[in-house]
């Protein structure tokens, strides 16, 4: 989708960044529109969510992505799509199943170029069983469209198949138990990109303790399964810090560009 588009703006405008446009420009003739950041945001309520208002946006249903039969007894990272979402929905690994409503296993399409982790579900993703959906999925699902994608082009998934209590960051041992599904996740899709979003996903996926500022710019390889990884902010971060969107706009061009030159292996 080219930066001049109208419709890109518009969802650029729903993100909250604004684009100047060059005063000797004819209209919908803008090369390089420029995303400013919006000022901050209001202060965040008592739970610790920001108040700011969010632009309308539909709600996606989750898209079935599997085939085949469950196998009880294969490992990992034999599953087809339906035995290992079953698998995750019976999973005793840790000690979140004691807690969870739901599993959050994963949604969108199984063929996807580009695959969005953030770290685990939150309380409304744990009551649907859906990553990503309130106001940060809404925000989340804008950022896609900036750059020509839907929500349902896409896959995404987080590390953590259940929601740690409290919301709290995920443990060494609770990512460890939830990888092989990852990874599985990583293999099924074959995916030419992956978007680490937030500092919890971006250190685990690639092994670094560096701040995130210093991973955001460059291409990065997830080396489990050797996927391209470009490391942007949290949706939930964004709505608390709206001036960094500018910055995860920046991100989102990266990530298009790598997809943009790769070539995906057709190959299963």
């Amino acid at each position: 989708m080219p930066d001049t588009s109208e419709r890109q703006r518009q969802y650029l405008d729903a993100m909250g960044i604004e684009v100047w446009v060059p005063r000797d420009a004819a209209p919908g003739q803008v090369e390089n529109p420029v995303a400013e950041p919006v000022a901050a945001s209001p202060p965040a309520s008592a739970g610790g969510e920001a108040t700011a208002p969010m632009p309308a946006a539909e709600a996606d249903p989750p898209t079935p992505v599997a085939t085949g039969g469950p196998d009880v007894d294969s490992p990992i990272h034999r599953l087809d799509w339906t035995a290992l979402a079953a698998r995750v929905a019976n999973c005793t690994r840790c000690e979140l199943h004691r807690t969870r409503t739901h599993t959050v296993f994963g949604v969108g399409n199984p063929d996807a170029d580009w695959m969005i982790v953030g770290e685990a579900p939150g309380a409304e993703e744990d009551r649907q069983g859906e990553p990503f959906v309130g106001r940060a999925g809404k925000l989340l699902n804008n950022m896609l469209r900036a750059v020509g994608l839907q929500r349902d082009e896409v896959y995404i998934a987080n590390i953590l198949k259940c929601r740690p209590p409290g919301n709290r960051d995920p443990e060494p041992a609770e990512m460890e138990a939830c990888t092989p599904y990852l990874n599985r996740q990583i293999q099924l899709v074959n995916p030419r990109l992956i978007l680490a979003v937030g500092r919890i996903a971006a250190h685990y996926l690639l092994k670094s303790s560096a701040s995130l500022a210093s991973l955001r710019g460059q291409v990065h390889q997830y080396a489990a399964t050797g996927t391209p990884v470009v490391v942007s902010y949290h949706p939930a971060y964004l709505l608390r810090s709206p001036a960094q969107k500018g910055k995860a706009w920046a991100d989102l061009k990266l990530a298009r560009q790598l997809v943009a030159g790769s070539s995906k292996d057709t190959e299963s």
